[in-house]
């Protein structure tokens, strides 16, 4: 039997702007709850959730950790995440497990722009939350205007449950106007005495404990009427009203905390074992067929990896949820993704970095395993004869794109497994080799998560690497219409090599005319797998050409365009019309026509006055109005085309056509402009051209580099 059935394990998540003290808060949990005899501090490097070298060392968490406290035949199992926008990934996937989110908001500072994010994954994930305002024992504390901003950001259904009688240094009494009590803690915080309200608070609580009913009792019909008949509400009634409207994602209690003081921990444990929804009453998971699949202990075993870490000398550890059924130790599941087989040799609940073995986990539970060899984060394993696939999670896409290279000749293949190994840590990492900018490149989700990766590459993997600035993935094309002939003659012995290809080339766009005094016998639109067209004409008459020599001529043409004369960039958007030439009756053959067909294009496009294109992205800036006239300033001069504003939210959107080019390191400059309070995405929209004095001088270093390469 587990220790804990499915109705008494609750999963929360801790949520909050970096600095709002969700790592604090959770090591006054695991205090409470007796799993720690003595709390950690960030300063001290000593708590449970940032056990990593690189968190202790910068005094913040990066990464989601799992730690559990029971709590009164309870079970809470505890996701703490990294507040910084770069870690969203980390974000997500813990929120795709919870079953309530607890927002911290820090009391001297208020509603801050991780705030808003993290409550826009809530209402995505429509997950049960409630608000906690944190260090309500600093100087600067502002209990009164955070709540007010936070009803302002989130809506009226933000209610207070309690509010704090002394916030500032010296803080220690809190009045709770659900139980109608005050609870009055020690200075070394702990376990609070429960005292009555004093007469002084008397009208202000039992008016906000009206106002709480009210807001209950507007969510459920069935309360409204006990309400309407009795004028009142029990507080158990009040409790099952919060219950269901939380469940619903209708109401969002305001709880009052000093977790540094370990006051205020205790009580949001309570309302979350007697208060906040179970697994198994949240609404059923979806399957990717469209099904659904129910949170029940005796259903068919159902688990789903959200998390992969590797730990060295071990090997992965897999975090998962229990979305059905009861998993034991030594159970053989499917992989529904790969169709293999894993042996769950070992279940753990996770405190952090230690790990404990446990017999078995229930639905609704969270823990960990070891060395599945084909499972990954998102994969759902479940019985034989079960075909179930979870939704997965869907990861956010990259903001900051860099290349990295490895600087002592011969670690390529070990930098490359390294990267692997953390894109199967890091789902929101993507690692491209691009085969046409001959960079390995790196896209991620800002600044932070880089130097995230770096330092686990440096220290982790023992490398030395560099980051460079990404090459552009310019584009060629054309403006005006050119003709060339070339004729390809070999002659070394025996049977030569002889084609002669006469080919027109002009700018391709939508809607245009047939070409003028050529008959178009056949012709072939190709996208290009780099984006944009080659309408590719066969004008030949008299039969000067075979037509089973044109595909060769097609082949040599793909080949040039795939590097153009002005950088070597892709070419796009032509038409070429092979409108003559001559053959040989013996010494013609495919490869010679491939070759003729490759330079009479190369030489055709050399005076069709080659144009060089740049990629332009949309671009959105969402920032506070008062920050708008920095970013417009800022974005004039990366070239971009301000288009307007709108709004989202609470948030002004900038909106703007920018080019890539220019974008390099703007995720750091935004955040240095709007103190963090910005953030923006993009996409690619088109290309266009690029300035005649930036085309000059990108082509001149393109010859440059190319005569270097030469000499070397």
């Amino acid at each position: 039997m587990p220790e804990f059935d499915s109705a008494h394990v609750k999963n929360i998540v801790l949520l909050g702007h970096s600095g709002s003290g969700k790592t604090t808060l959770a090591e006054a949990m695991l205090f409470e709850a007796g799993v720690i005899s003595k709390r950690g501090t960030i300063e001290e490097k000593n708590t449970v959730a940032d056990y990593t070298a690189f968190e202790q060392e910068r005094g913040n968490s990066f990464f989601s950790k799992l730690l559990h406290a029971p709590w009164k035949g309870y079970k809470i199992n505890v996701i703490d995440s990294p507040g910084f926008d770069d870690f969203s990934g980390e974000v997500i996937s813990a929120l795709r497990v919870a079953d309530t989110g607890v927002i911290l908001l820090n009391s001297s500072v208020g509603v801050e722009v991780g705030t808003d994010i993290v409550w826009e994954y809530t209402e995505q994930f429509k997950t049960p939350t409630l608000f906690a305002i944190n260090q309500l024992d600093n100087a600067k504390a502002d209990f009164d205007k955070t709540f007010q901003e936070a009803k302002a950001h989130f809506g009226n259904n933000v209610v207070l449950v309690q509010y704090p009688l002394n916030a500032g240094i010296g803080f220690n009494v809190i009045i709770d106007v659900l139980d109608m009590v005050m609870f009055e803690y020690p200075m070394s915080g702990g376990k609070p005495a429960k005292c009555p309200i004093p007469a002084a608070e008397k009208e202000r609580a039992e008016l906000l404990h009206k106002e709480l009913i009210e807001v209950i009792a507007a969510n459920d019909e069935g309360l409204m009427e006990k309400y309407f008949d009795k004028g009142e509400l029990t507080i158990e009634e009040m409790k099952e009203g919060l219950h269901l409207s939380m469940l619903h994602h209708d109401i969002f209690p305001v709880f009052c905390l000093s977790g540094l003081q370990n006051m205020g921990a205790g009580r949001i444990m309570g309302f979350v074992d007697n208060v906040c929804p179970p697994s198994t009453e949240m609404p059923p998971q979806k399957t990717k067929d469209g099904k659904t699949l129910p949170c029940d202990p005796d259903g068919p075993v159902c688990i789903f990896i959200y998390k992969t870490i590797s730990e060295p000398h071990i090997g992965d550890l897999s975090f998962f949820k229990v979305f059905s059924g009861t998993v034991k130790s030594g159970m053989e599941l499917v992989n529904e993704s790969t169709g293999v087989n894993e042996k769950l040799n070992q279940l753990f609940t996770v405190e952090g970095n230690k790990r404990t073995a446990v017999n078995e986990l229930v639905a609704g539970d969270i823990g960990a395993t070891l060395k599945l060899k084909n499972t990954h984060t998102n994969n759902t394993l479940h019985e034989k004869g079960k075909a179930l696939e979870l939704v997965p999670i869907v990861f956010p896409t990259p903001k900051l794109s860099i290349a990295i290279l490895s600087n002592k000749r011969g670690e390529e293949e070990k930098l490359s497994i390294a990267l692997h190994q953390l894109k199967e840590e890091d789902p929101s990492l993507i690692v491209e080799v691009s085969a046409e900018l001959k960079q390995t490149l790196i896209h991620c989700q800002g600044d932070m998560h880089l130097t995230v990766i770096k330092w686990k590459l440096e220290h982790t993997y023992g490398l030395d690497v560099s980051l460079v600035k990404p090459k552009i993935a310019y584009r060629e094309t054309i403006c005006k219409k050119a003709e060339a002939t070339y004729k390809h003659k070999k002659q070394s012995g025996g049977s030569g090599q002889f084609a002669e290809v006469t080919m027109r080339i002009e700018p391709w766009y939508e809607g245009l005319r047939e070409p003028e005094n050529l008959h178009v016998r056949s012709s072939e639109t190709i996208d290009l797998p780099w984006g944009g067209k080659l309408v590719y004409m066969n004008c030949i008459v008299g039969g000067v050409i075979d037509i089973r020599f044109l595909p060769s001529i097609l082949k040599g043409i793909m080949d040039k365009m795939t590097e153009g004369p002005i950088t070597g960039s892709h070419v796009r958007d032509i038409r070429v019309c092979v409108f003559d030439g001559k053959m040989h009756p013996v010494d013609s053959n495919d490869n010679a026509f491939k070759t003729a067909g490759t330079y009479a294009f190369k030489e055709a496009f050399q005076i069709a006055d080659p144009q060089l294109l740049e990629p332009i992205y949309s671009l959105e800036v969402l920032c506070p109005n008062e920050q708008t006239g920095n970013i417009m300033g800022d974005l004039q001069a990366r070239r971009a085309r301000v288009e307007g504003m709108d709004t989202e939210g609470h948030f002004t959107v900038v909106k703007a056509k920018v080019p890539l080019a220019e974008m390099h390191s703007y995720a750091s400059t935004l955040r240095s402009l709007t103190q963090g309070r910005a953030r923006f995405r993009m996409a690619l929209d088109h290309y266009e051209q690029v300035p005649f004095e930036l085309q000059k001088k990108l082509a001149e270093t393109y010859k440059k580099e190319a005569v270097e390469l030469v000499e070397v």
